[in-house]
């Protein structure tokens, strides 16, 4: 299947060893986490299996659409503050930075999955089609699963664009092989940047503490990392996916403070707390790269865990402000500039109101068409 995508070799692939992060041993080779897993983030007597994840109850969906809005209007008009942030679903969003356009984590896929015939199945469309995004002057790949890197959204975009690609060591390779031309790849090493030509914008990519892998061969093949985008007037924070980890004080310290500090909420299980942040991990991280505004994302698209699907919003809701987090949780499709403090509205309740239109139960995937190439835990 081409959308799993290539395993890097040559050049490449010597670069990768070449980092402190990669280790080769008897038994194999790749990228890893570098930092303990601190104390009760992860509890490994409560693993899900596939079964429980196709098959579970519970509200993992949402009863109707989700409020949207066509950002283009938006885009059309001048920031009044030089930062403007719009959430597209998922981890994809919109960064109007001074100026400059950087898109994060683009998927416009209807399945994060290595097929579209099976796997989980996003909520609604985005809110606009891929080709009406305006001109890109960098897309931002945070690492290699499907929620984050989709075969089918690269491939339309590098023809409907001439934009660079900044991202994680070897997830290169995946879009050399979907048509990226190589001199628009840039693959960076933690602590490296790109610095854009002509312009004052720099790309970082900083530690997170996940893992990598597009089937059940290639785990650890890339590295994974979170991301900061900054100008001499701007920083903004990107987690990619990733668990708690001391390095967010080193973040914090090296680039902050932060005017937008965007964290992963949604997927998370209390085995996976090692590697994905939750709600509740997400205000702890929150504090430690320094506060700023803070603009939830890898919630609301997919049903990748076994919460409901509101979970990391609700939760978000009644413990941010009693930890002083300035949320920020516009609309799909709705562009904020996070120096305007706008007030958080629950919109998302609007899917499960008795008035809104019902959509139709999901079917339990059947598991014999569920692509046998796919990783676990999803993303």
């Amino acid at each position: 299947m081409k959308s799993l995508g290539k395993r890097a070799t040559g050049l490449r692939l010597e670069r990768m060893r070449a980092s402190p992060l990669y280790r080769v041993t008897d038994t194999g080779e790749g990228f890893r986490n570098v930092h303990p897993i601190q104390p009760g983030l992860r509890d490994s007597t409560e693993r899900p299996s596939l079964g429980d994840f196709i098959c579970a109850d519970g509200r993992r969906t949402p009863g109707g659409p989700l409020p949207s809005v066509n950002p283009l209007d938006a885009w059309l008009k001048p920031t009044d503050t030089g930062l403007r942030a719009t959430w597209l679903g998922h981890s994809t969003v919109m960064i109007e930075i001074d100026g400059l356009r950087v898109l994060t984590d683009p998927v416009w896929g209807k399945r994060a999955s290595p097929s579209q015939l099976a796997g989980p199945k996003r909520f609604q469309p985005v809110p606009l089609a891929l080709k009406g995004l305006p001109k890109l002057d960098a897309v931002v790949i945070s690492h290699d699963h499907y929620d984050h890197l989709d075969m089918g959204t690269i491939k339309e975009l590098v023809k409907l664009q001439s934009v660079p690609f900044i991202t994680s060591l070897g997830v290169g390779a995946h879009l050399q092989a979907w048509g990226v031309p190589p001199e628009r790849i840039i693959e960076l090493d933690w602590w490296e940047h790109w610095q854009a030509p002509g312009a004052e914008l720099r790309i970082h990519a900083a530690p997170s503490q996940h893992f990598s892998g597009r089937s059940l061969t290639d785990r650890n093949a890339t590295l994974w990392s979170s991301i900061v985008i900054e100008t001499p007037q701007h920083r903004v924070f990107f987690s990619g996916d990733t668990g708690l980890t001391s390095e967010y004080a080193a973040i914090r310290d090296r680039f902050g403070p932060f005017d937008l500090v965007m964290l992963e909420v949604g997927a998370f299980h209390p085995s996976w707390g090692d590697i994905h942040l939750g709600p509740e991990n997400a205000l702890k991280a929150y504090q430690l790269l320094g506060g700023g505004a803070f603009l939830p994302v890898h919630w609301g698209t997919f049903s990748l865990a076994l919460h409901d699907w509101d979970q990391p919003a609700e939760t978000l809701l009644e413990l941010g402000p009693k930890q002083g987090a300035q949320l920020l949780m516009p609309r799909l499709g709705e562009a904020v500039e996070p120096a305007h403090g706008e007030a958080v509205t629950p919109w998302w309740r609007a899917a499960d109101a008795p008035s809104a239109k019902r959509a139709k139960p999901a079917e339990p995937e059947d598991p014999s068409k569920m692509p046998k190439a796919m990783p676990w835990p999803l993303d």
